[in-house]
């Protein structure tokens, strides 16, 4: 008899591949779209390049095979009111400006210090590239950013037009001095010390591109020190500096108008203005105390105006938000007024439509506010009428009250917990984060979110790294995305994705640091780990790679009963069920697996998915193409229990799985 496969959408690991008959077990690279099973979409990558003069990378792929420098942690998206479409990109290295869909990277990585003339010194060795700089307190640390100008030549081969561009810090020597490489060997003529007029502008200080906790008194690996200063021997105290590359660089930025606000986590905030010239980019300024802002004037095309912050400005924070209401900004984690030290729970907000002004008066909105629950805030995300603070224990509601209170607080859930400052999302107006061992929702209230494959993604995750965990929308498909490092890597290497339409779950694997799902750029954007701007749901092949490369999919049903319990059923034809529709070959093809088994406890994988074939010499595993013409696949199967995977390899192919139907007649108990 023809024997329908009409399965459950979703993914379901809670239960063993038999008692979720009637469902699917496994998939990569798949998503269910009104019921069906059906490959993703393909990624092509951003033709965009950097403007950047950087000399010789420490750690970055070569210009010519990236977009920009470092790890991108965030990505944000906006159009100005000439409507420009730009992107802001915050890697562990740089903080980038892109200026459309394949335009250029600006560098606008706000200054930390800039030196007085004469301070830096340059000393070259013959037949080396290493230059030692020398300059009193400079605070850089490995893989910081220093350019430097005024320079006169060396003597020799290193001339000033080598040593007035942008370097990057390889080793830091002491509190004075550090190297840099240049882009030539010296010669037995550079002797000379680069003059009296050289200027050094420091950009602020990297972070790390993973989380680590070894910092202070004998940082580093065993045996001290090894990376990006002189070693060290154990128990030997770290060189000065070496703790603030611990901590993973993450960034948050929202728009104050057309500006942006953006602020590394644990450092200043600073702001980014639009110029008078749009397609000039200019580099973010600190926002300080005192630090005088200057803002163009972009709809006369000529003249600026300057602003001058107050004193109560914060000098550090976690994260920065600005409302909706009144354009507040919001510094979240960071120091008290009259204080340096930096305080995790308390959140301050300047003025209404400033973001110069933060000491409270009985003339303005400015304030502040210490949450109770927990020891520090990890995030926020903006929803309807309200804002919620994640700390690493509760749930916070903030909302508008106006004077004299100006903001409200609420506890809506605590006992809770949150992956990271970016593991959360927003759509339809659900807010869905991943926790510590769980996910969840708040749709007014907080809930727990049922997760069919709970137990497969936390049995499989490093929540040491949980810092890089990030999640997005891909509203085109109703999904709710999050990345994650599994248990053995520290780097962000796979996926899991929640319908909320459908309220289905499934996974797969993929290299991703950052996604934005946007319609100001089409299809959701993601960034990878070689530099490169990823656009998402475009083609049906894997575009980081040149030539293009084929997207390997996958969807496995649970086991299902093909016999009545006790005698074996034997399969002998598939009539299959499947559209190509978007595939971009004359004949694209789907692999069609049967894997029969003769008791559900034999046979079961190192990865712990069964290896479902039957106990006979004969068809073990039964592998089929089937092309778009396919009406009748002749197979020979014979078990208990059966289970149909279906998928493909090749280049260009995409596909939807529809109802199979399988030919099954009784067999015997041998």
């Amino acid at each position: 008899m023809l024997q329908k496969l009409q399965l459950r959408a979703g993914v379901n690991r809670e239960l063993t591949t038999l008692a979720g008959e009637g469902g699917y077990f496994d998939g990569e690279k798949i998503r269910f779209r009104s019921g069906s099973p059906e490959k993703i979409g393909g990624w092509v990558t951003d033709t965009g390049k950097t403007t950047s003069t950087l000399q010789p990378p420490v750690n970055p792929a070569p210009l010519n095979q990236a977009s920009f420098w470092g790890i991108c942690r965030s990505l944000w998206n906006w159009v100005t009111l000439s409507s420009y479409n730009l992107l802001g990109l915050g890697t562990n290295l740089k903080y980038y400006i892109q200026n459309g869909s394949g335009g250029s990277f600006y560098d606008i990585t706000p200054i930390r210090q800039t030196t007085a003339a004469g301070d830096v010194t340059f000393a070259a060795t013959n037949g080396s590239k290493v230059i030692t700089i020398t300059d009193a307190a400079h605070g850089a640390q490995a893989n910081d950013f220093v350019t430097y100008s005024g320079a006169v030549s060396l003597g020799g081969v290193i001339t000033s037009r080598i040593l007035d561009t942008e370097f990057q810090v390889v080793t830091v020597l002491s509190n004075n001095s550090y190297t840099v490489l240049s882009s030539i060997a010296a010669n037995v003529s550079d002797v000379g010390n680069g003059g009296s007029s050289v200027i050094g502008v420091y950009q602020v200080t990297t972070g790390n591109d993973v989380y680590t906790t070894s910092v202070g008194w004998g940082a580093g690996g065993w045996g001290g020190v090894t990376t990006g200063f002189p070693s060290t021997g154990w128990g030997s105290a770290a060189p000065a500096g070496v703790g603030i590359g611990s901590q993973l660089r993450t960034w948050s930025e929202q728009n104050f108008g057309e500006n942006l606000v953006l602020n590394p986590r644990g450092g200043a905030l600073y702001i980014w203005t639009v110029n008078t010239t749009p397609t000039v980019f200019d580099r973010a300024q600190l926002l300080g105390p005192g630090a005088v802002i200057t803002t163009k004037n972009y709809a006369t095309g000529s003249g600026s105006t300057t602003t001058t912050t107050d004193s109560d400005c914060p000098t550090i924070a976690n994260f920065v938000r600005v409302s909706d209401t009144s354009r507040f900004v919001f510094a979240y984690g960071c120091n008290d007024y009259g204080s340096t030290a930096q305080t995790p729970m308390l959140i301050r907000w300047s003025d209404q439509e400033s973001f110069a002004t933060w000491t409270p008066s009985i003339t303005n909105q400015a304030g502040s506010y210490t949450l109770s629950q927990g020891s520090v805030i990890v995030t926020s995300i903006q929803t309807r009428q309200e804002t919620l603070i994640f700390t690493d224990a509760a749930v916070y509601s903030m909302q508008y009250l106006g004077a004299p209170f100006v903001w409200g607080f609420q506890i809506m859930g605590d006992n809770l917990s949150i992956a990271g400052p970016n593991a959360v999302a927003t759509a339809s107006n659900i807010t869905y984060w991943m926790g510590a061992d769980k996910f969840y929702m708040y749709s007014g209230r907080v809930e727990t979110l049922p997760c069919t494959v709970r137990q497969y993604v936390y049995g499989d995750i490093n929540m040491s790294q949980s810092y890089q965990f990030f999640a997005g929308t891909n509203e085109g498909y109703s999904e709710i995305w999050w990345f994650y490092c599994s248990a053995n890597s520290t780097t962000i290497d796979k996926y899991v994705i929640y319908n909320y339409l459908d309220r289905t779950w499934y996974y797969g694997t993929m290299n991703r640091t950052a996604w934005r799902d946007s319609p100001l750029r089409t299809q959701p954007t993601a960034t990878g780990y070689n530099g490169q701007l990823i656009y998402h749901e475009t083609g049906t092949d894997d575009g980081t790679t040149n030539p293009l490369s084929p997207i390997v999919s996958f969807v496995q049903s649970s086991d299902f009963d093909i016999g009545d319990g006790h005698n074996y059923g034997f399969v002998w034809r598939i009539i299959p069920d499947i559209t190509f529709n978007g595939s971009t070959v004359n004949n694209p093809v789907a692999n069609f697996t049967i894997r029969p088994r003769k008791n559900p406890g034999a046979n079961y994988g190192a990865d712990n998915i069964p290896n479902v074939i039957s106990a006979q010499n004969y068809q073990n595993q039964g592998n089929y193409n089937v092309q778009q013409f396919t009406e009748i696949v002749y197979v020979r199967a014979r078990g208990r229990q059966l289970a149909l995977k279906v998928g493909s390899e090749g280049l260009g192919v995409a596909w939807q799985l529809g109802v199979p139907r399988l030919e099954v007649r009784p067999d015997g108990r041998r």
